[in-house]
């Protein structure tokens, strides 16, 4: 990089941190905070929603896995988001609204404590946010890695720069900062997507490789399948499952996007726009990695160095920077949508618990707490980010395809099917034993079995098989020993219908209180 690297580089950073301080204007209370008071539009939802789900990994794992298999990274990957996206746009993203526009909730998780009981709430909210501290911490380190390529710093070093940029602008603005960046984020990564692929279909042709033959090509080979290696039908199969959840409300920051538009209507059809942008944009971004191996070798095993290396050999100076910026963007999107996610989590279902302070907190405090969650919360993210690359984590695409695929699952479902009729019979004995099941399924197919398997388990059983245990006793439970009771019933019907009619003929738990930073939420 040089000079005009460098200024388009810190000239984003700069406009980032403008928008974090015009947002703030626009945050008045923990609603606004959290959920934007329910104003945002569907098509800054859906932008956000889309943006908020990618991060240098795709960069650096996932380019490893489009330079070693081809095009397996999007069939296994963007595909299934996409597919899964478009099913919840119906099936979760209007009742996902419902929690804020019916029951006035700032945060995914609280409709829980009514919808099962307390503990189960504080056990979805726990390991949620231990689970996102180490999600968030591989895409620090993602970024750092490319930021190491490109200009030498050292991965500490590229941690605290990405890592304190983004806490200014998402702890000053909230959600709107995170949506409005994330809008700004898009059309940098537009214009730097099409850039890097132009300049990919040209040094192609440069060498005699036309655009429809390149997967003829002898280092090739193969690349054309779209399931081969580790990522097989069943890996498919199971990935569909886990973003279904993911991505529709499970990882919590796609939630709060559902939550923020102004009704069940603008939430579907902010996730159609979602949807679509999933299922076509990858491919504009993935096109340079599969060409990857007939341009560049990568100098590390896995291969999560090679759109780096390409990077700086295609682009000049310039359309250099705006593409680092790209990166750059894609990482800030998706972590600060979690930490504003974890700040809602741990300020309205977590911190009220453990104070009584808390639940009296005014709507300035509320306020104050939200934000120093969010920087508290970065900064063991980042923390956690210095120790990816150790024995205990392993390299980045290992915690993010093994450990948050994997431990999401039994997290999610609770959450996300507790808000369907069909699974009304499921209470908290359901919620918390699948839960529970799911993290020890985990543990054991991961660690004990996988020592005692000649090779190891695959991978696509270590992402699967927690899923899979946790799905089969909530639903096993809840026709076993049903927990279908008169105030459970009546947030089941709340979420599921609109009008006032609804909520007329619902049955409302007798006890509501009104939490601090405004909103009304229904309490045991």
């Amino acid at each position: 990089m040089n000079g005009l690297d460098w200024a388009v580089l810190i000239g984003y950073f700069g406009v980032m941190v403008a928008i974090g301080v015009w947002s703030h204007k626009r945050v008045d209370n923990v609603s606004d905070f959290f959920t934007a008071g329910g104003k945002m539009p569907w098509w800054l939802s859906g932008i956000s929603h889309h943006m908020s789900g990618y991060s240098a990994v795709m960069f650096t794992g996932y380019a490893g896995i489009a330079y070693t298999y081809g095009v397996t990274s999007f069939v296994t990957w963007s595909f299934p988001i996409a597919l899964g996206i478009a099913i919840g746009s119906k099936l979760f993203a209007p009742r996902v609204n419902r929690l804020r526009s019916r029951l006035h909730v700032a945060s995914p998780l609280e409709y829980l404590k009514n919808r099962y009981n307390l503990s189960t709430q504080q056990a979805l909210a726990w390991s949620g946010m231990l689970l996102k501290i180490v999600d968030v911490a591989a895409k620090w380190a993602a970024i750092a890695t490319l930021l190491s390529v490109f200009t030498g710093v050292s991965l500490n070093q590229g941690i605290l720069i990405t890592g304190a940029i983004t806490a200014v602008y998402c702890t000053i603005g909230g959600l709107w900062a995170d949506a409005l960046t994330e809008l700004g984020q898009f059309i940098i990564q537009l214009l730097a997507g099409v850039s890097m692929f132009v300049a990919v279909v040209l040094k192609l042709n440069d060498k005699g490789i036309g655009f429809f033959d390149a997967f003829d090509q002898p280092a090739l080979h193969g690349h054309g399948k779209p399931l081969v290696g580790p990522y097989g039908t069943v890996f498919l199969l199971a990935f569909l499952f886990i973003k279904l959840f993911e991505y529709n409300g499970g990882m919590l920051n796609q939630a709060q996007r559902y939550m923020a538009t102004a009704g069940p209507k603008e939430a579907e059809r902010s996730a159609r726009l979602s949807a679509a942008l999933w299922l076509i944009w990858p491919v504009v971004l993935f096109f340079p990695m599969w060409m990857s191996p007939l341009l560049v070798h990568a100098q590390k095993p896995d291969g999560s160095d090679s759109y780096g290396l390409m990077t700086e050999q295609l682009l000049p100076h310039g359309l250099l920077g705006l593409v680092v910026v790209g990166f750059f963007s894609h990482t800030m999107a998706m972590c600060s949508s979690d930490a504003n996610a974890i700040a809602a989590v741990f300020t309205r279902d977590v911190a009220p618990v453990l104070s009584s302070r808390a639940r009296s907190w005014s709507e300035r405090s509320g306020l104050i707490a939200a934000r120093v969650t969010t920087v508290v919360f970065l900064g063991l993210s980042m923390a956690v980010a210095t120790q990816v690359n150790s024995p205990t984590f392993k390299d980045i695409i290992t915690v993010v395809i093994k450990w948050v695929a994997g431990l999401m699952g039994p997290i999610a479902i609770p959450m996300m099917l507790g808000l369907l009729r069909p699974f009304r019979r499921s209470g908290p004995t359901a919620a918390l034993t699948s839960w529970a099941a799911g993290l020890l399924a985990f543990w054991l197919v991961n660690y004990p079995i996988n020592w005692n398997v000649d090779g190891g388990v695959p991978l696509q059983y270590q992402v699967s098989v927690p899923l899979a245990v946790s799905l089969v006793l909530y639903i096993l439970i809840g026709y076993l020993k049903p927990e279908d009771t008169p105030e459970r019933l009546a947030i089941i019907e709340t979420v599921n219908t609109d009008g006032d009619s609804a909520a007329a003929t619902a049955p409302v738990p007798a006890q509501a209180q009104a939490p601090a930073g405004g909103g009304e939420v229904l309490r045991d």
